[in-house]
């Protein structure tokens, strides 16, 4: 697992030694970085359920202003904060339960949602964003499941757009539009 471009390009990020966190494969990040390209630069991220960080990383990498990475697992904060001194970025990691998080965050431009798959979380998640209403105008919220676990229509002004399958992994986007 290495950052792909930008200020840490090709730095080996750490990887948990057992199956509790389940990293988004190469390809998958990569597809995604293809999505939001665009959308990187100077915005505020928020890596939801960040497991090992590298999402936020690879975003910080690539000229996000802030990232703020989020999970409820001791380990996987841990891990976060030791690839964020791998490399050399400085970002604030936060041990809290995703949903309660949302409910006083401040807004984001981007949001990646990576929670455990099948665990009921996608639309719980989803509802809480929308509800809260934590995405800037024309902002982006990319959620990594299994291509089989439908995905909850949005709720204005949230526009849900394109599903992209890569084998058994499915990147669904929403976008926050303008009232």
């Amino acid at each position: 697992m290495r950052v792909i471009t930008g200020t840490a390009r090709g730095r080996r990020l750490m990887e948990p030694k057992d199956m509790s966190v389940r990293p988004t494969t190469d390809m998958v990040k990569e597809a995604i970085f293809s999505i939001v390209q665009f959308d990187v630069p100077g915005r505020r991220v928020l890596d939801l359920f960040a497991g090992t960080g590298q999402l936020g990383i690879e975003a910080l990498s690539r000229g996000a202003k802030e990232c703020v990475f989020v999970d409820e697992s001791a380990a996987s904060v841990a891990l976060v904060k030791k690839n964020l001194e791998i490399c050399r970025l400085s970002a604030p990691v936060i041990r809290a339960d995703a949903l309660r998080f949302l409910e006083g965050c401040g807004k984001f431009d981007l949001v990646f949602v990576d929670p455990p798959y099948h665990a009921g979380l996608y639309d719980k998640i989803l509802q809480k964003l929308f509800a809260f209403d934590i995405i800037n105008i024309g902002g982006i919220i990319i959620v990594e499941s299994m291509a089989d676990e439908p995905m909850p229509p949005a709720a204005a002004p949230y526009e849900m757009g394109r599903t992209y399958r890569y084998g058994r992994i499915s990147l669904t986007t929403y976008r926050r539009q303008a009232t």
